[in-house]
């Protein structure tokens, strides 16, 4: 800084030194006169580099530092330095602040600062969705006059945080939100949201199944306890009563049996840790002891077609297609009335081979169509129970075409019968030599 200065006033010292030389040579006139032409020429040339400097700091580049003699040379070279060190960092921030904006827009979770007036100073595009926010309005707003559930406005003025807040935004009711506050740096609060609709309905499905098996397996518990209490208070109760009541108990123990054989098998379809165990399945041979152990279920009581076309080699799961045939086939039978007609096809449908069961009996109307593959579902209880339904037959066929990435299509009319059938890629049929 003392070079500085020392270089600074040099010109001046040695202008102030000629002029008294030459006021002691001619007079002072001419001494103030070269006085002022050099303080002049000074100020001048001070001017110029002022100006370029200022051109210089006003391009948006600053790239290159223009040349000046003198002190202005270490002027210039130092403010660069400052200008290049202050560019430097600036990019760094630049690239810190890109890189958290990509971090926290990665996030599944809603992410919103808050200051201690309640007022959104950030969020990410998360946040902008579980909110309905708009990111050039709503900054600085305060989150009550945006959020104005009662319940998450009590929750923001609550000082314990460590229980998170379950709410459905106004504008989303279909959204179920965890909302949690977490207090740092002093005066601001990290407001996290998760979307948990998609756990909530997977809960919400897992109650219903647990009350659908407990008043599934209640019905024939409590009439086989009935027939036990029975048995055990009347020790003189006729041979023939006594074999009736036993009948009745082995078809409920039998009811129970099934529903259990069919929770395990859904079970086992649904675990992702067993994958799909494919073999080479002959469509015709399988099709066949479908077709003989419909006839067994049927008694007589209907007439059974099997039709098979086109090529019946396909790769998949024996055991598991067995399962859907029979499923289909067993509704088909079921809720078909006595000497109706139940057709099985196998064919290929634009490339595609196809798997159905038609028959001629009651229908199902339209708004059931869409929840028959939902567990437990039944369009008339009480003659599913009486036909020995256990209400998972569909939700079982459901998986087994998600696993052969197959699709099931349902087309019924009251009264005059129902197609189902199962319709697989292409890539599964294994064409013949």
């Amino acid at each position: 800084m003392q070079d500085f200065w020392f270089r600074l006033s040099l010109p001046i010292v040695f202008s102030a030194l000629f002029a008294l030389l030459l006021w002691g040579v001619f007079s002072a006139s001419y001494a103030l006169l070269f006085m002022l032409l050099a303080l002049l020429t000074v100020m001048a040339r001070h001017a110029w580099q002022l100006y370029k400097l200022g051109i210089w700091l006003n391009d948006a580049r600053l790239e290159t530092m223009p040349e000046a003699g003198g002190i202005w040379d270490d002027v210039f070279s130092h403010l660069y330095k400052m200008v290049k060190q202050h560019n430097q960092t600036k990019q760094k921030l630049a690239t810190e602040l890109q890189h958290m904006e990509q971090a926290t827009a990665a996030l599944p979770e809603g992410v919103a600062i808050l200051n201690d007036a309640n007022r959104i100073e950030w969020f990410n595009p998360i946040a902008q969705q579980h909110f309905d926010l708009d990111a050039e309005q709503d900054v600085m707003q305060d989150i009550t006059y945006l959020v104005r559930q009662p319940e998450f406005i009590e929750y923001l003025h609550e000082s314990d945080f460590s229980k998170p807040l379950m709410m459905r935004p106004a504008r989303h009711d279909d959204l179920v939100l965890s909302i949690k506050l977490i207090p740092y740096g002093g005066d601001k609060r990290l407001l996290i949201s998760r979307d948990i609709t998609q756990f909530e309905r997977i809960e919400g499905m897992r109650r219903d199944f647990v009350a659908n098996v407990s008043h599934e397996l209640r019905t024939p518990l409590t009439v086989v306890n009935g027939f036990v209490e029975n048995l055990q208070d009347m020790p003189d109760l006729s041979q023939e009563s006594a074999q009736r009541a036993l009948r009745l108990m082995a078809e409920q123990t039998r009811r129970m049996e099934n529903l259990v054989a069919d929770l395990l098998v859904l079970s086992r379809l649904e675990n992702d840790q067993n994958p799909l165990r494919e073999e080479m399945v002959d469509i015709g041979v399988l099709l066949n002891e479908v077709y003989q152990g419909g006839m067994l279920l049927s008694g007589g009581k209907h007439v059974l077609h099997l039709e098979v076309e086109g090529s019946t080699r396909m790769s998949g799961n024996r055991e598991e297609l067995r399962s859907a045939f029979d499923n289909l086939l067993g509704n088909a039978i079921r809720y078909t009335p006595e000497g109706g007609s139940i057709t099985l096809r196998w064919f290929e449908r634009g490339g595609q081979p196809v798997f159905s069961v038609q028959d001629s009996g009651i229908g199902i109307a339209a708004l059931h169509i869409p929840r028959l593959t939902e567990r437990f579902y039944r369009v008339d209880r009480s003659r599913s129970r009486e036909t020995g339904g256990t209400g998972l037959g569909l939700a079982i066929v459901k998986h087994i075409a998600m696993r052969h990435q197959a699709r099931l299509e349902i087309f019924s009319e009251e009264g005059k019968g129902s197609t189902f059938s199962l319709v697989f890629p292409v890539r599964r049929l294994v064409k013949a030599d």
